[in-house]
């Protein structure tokens, strides 16, 4: 069990015959364990007092406290309570053994020893004892690294809210497109950690499975105060439900990892050159990411979005520019619905479409069916701070900006048709391969 290198495992034996001490000192010295000894209980409870063995062998039959009462003390004081015992005792009356469970007992090894069920035993609970205590640990840390993680990425998240209420003001899109990037980044690390628990813990549940299984198949009919307990705790839903249970935080974390992965890919800062990508990452990355304003809210209806993907090539561009000219023309459309001007729209749809128009241009269409633009308005809409919103609510640099992006940028067309009362529709053109 332990490398010369590393430390020696400890267990206390205490039994007030000579003999036996001998027998069970030179078995597990040679078993390259660090034995120690008390020849009653009361020498046993001080020892353990300095120093804590990682495991206890414990006579029944002793002068001044015996064994029961010896476990008792041991188990109500919280320093020694996690300490496996094993009772030795020439008894072998089930009372006997009951009593000595009951007070939190692991094991019972009756008298005279065999020594290689002794040495069995004692590695046996020695590793269900590190195990277990290898399982809190890593609870332990892995709770302690979610909250640590997750008051970071909520300060990291409310430090991106602010930088973008600047960050439009300033038309500085590419530190939004940082700012994303590293909160992915922050994602990665805790979601890896998370996964790679999960796996050990998975591991140590089956085996402690598997443990009480064999413990069932050669004990098929335990105790009445065993079998009570199981249906306490209702043993056999326990069974079932604790691998699902594992299995459902693993089908959490890989979400959260394709929230990273999706972040990663909208936050694109790569505006030095064109990169050929895939648009429709680009739109389902703006999607995720406005996700929470699709779903009803008080008297907010929940928007449908329509999706009509055409087959498209890979596409030269700025990636990061382009998913912001999505994010801005989508948060717009669910601005119409919020807007609440005229009789509410009875089912809020959002449609998108992508096409291949010829052999070089592609065209994106952003639709709604809210309450439409007026005619006034849309001559004016493209025009830098120009908007409709109430103070506070719009700077009038979004369609701006994106107009800048497709036209100037990329050599493209973005046009508004509307119809009051009717929807709106933005339409995006930009060619497969720059010149």
């Amino acid at each position: 069990m332990n490398t010369d290198s590393e430390k020696k495992d400890i267990v206390l034996i205490v039994d007030d015959n000579s003999n036996n001490l001998g027998v069970l000192y030179n078995l597990l010295d040679d078993a390259s364990f660090e034995v120690w000894v008390a020849q009653d209980g009361e020498s046993a409870i001080e020892k353990v007092g300095y120093a804590l063995p990682n495991l206890i062998l414990l006579d029944i039959m002793m002068p001044g406290i015996d064994g029961f009462e010896t476990c008792d003390r041991l188990k109500a004081n919280p320093l020694t309570a996690d300490i496996p015992v094993i009772f030795m005792s020439a008894l072998s009356d089930t009372v006997d053994k009951v009593k000595g469970l009951s007070l939190g007992a692991v094991d019972y090894i009756t008298k005279p020893f065999q020594q290689e069920e002794v040495l069995a035993r004692v590695k046996l609970h020695l590793k269900l004892h590190f195990l277990t205590q290898k399982i809190e640990k890593q609870n332990q840390e892995l709770e302690q690294r979610v909250q640590e993680r997750t008051a970071e990425l909520s300060q990291a998240l409310h430090n991106l809210q602010q930088t973008q209420v600047q960050l439009v003001q300033t038309e500085k899109m590419s530190s939004l497109g940082q700012l994303v990037a590293g909160v992915a980044h922050e994602i990665n690390n805790p979601v890896s950690f998370i996964f790679g628990n999960l796996n050990h813990a998975s591991d140590y549940i089956r085996d402690l499975l598997s443990h009480l299984e064999a413990y069932q198949q050669h004990y098929p009919n335990p105790v009445p105060q065993i079998t009570a307990h199981a249906e306490e705790i209702e043993l056999d839903y326990l069974l079932e439900d604790l691998p699902n249970m594992i299995t459902s935080m693993k089908v959490g974390a890989d979400r959260i990892s394709n929230i990273s992965v999706s972040l990663q890919n909208f936050s694109r800062t790569d505006t030095s050159t064109k990169v050929a990508v895939n648009i429709h990452e680009g739109l389902e990355s703006a999607l995720l990411i406005l996700r929470y304003r699709l779903k009803a809210c008080g008297n907010s209806k929940a928007i449908e979005i329509v999706k009509e993907y055409g087959k498209l090539p890979l596409v030269e561009c700025y990636p990061g520019q382009i998913n912001q000219v999505f994010m801005n023309l989508i948060a717009n459309a669910i601005d119409a619905f919020e807007e609440k001007t005229g009789e509410a729209v009875r089912n809020p749809t959002i449609s998108i479409r992508t096409e291949l128009v010829n052999d070089n241009f592609i065209r994106i269409r952003i639709a709604d069916n809210g309450p439409g633009i007026p005619e006034s308005v849309l001559s004016k809409l493209f025009e830098a701070f120009f908007t409709t919103k109430p103070t506070g609510k719009g700077t009038g640099l979004g369609l701006s900006i994106s107009y800048q992006i497709v036209v100037e940028k990329h050599g493209g067309q973005l046009s508004c048709s509307s119809v009051p009362g009717q929807g709106t529709e933005f339409s995006v053109e930009i060619p497969i391969k720059q010149s």
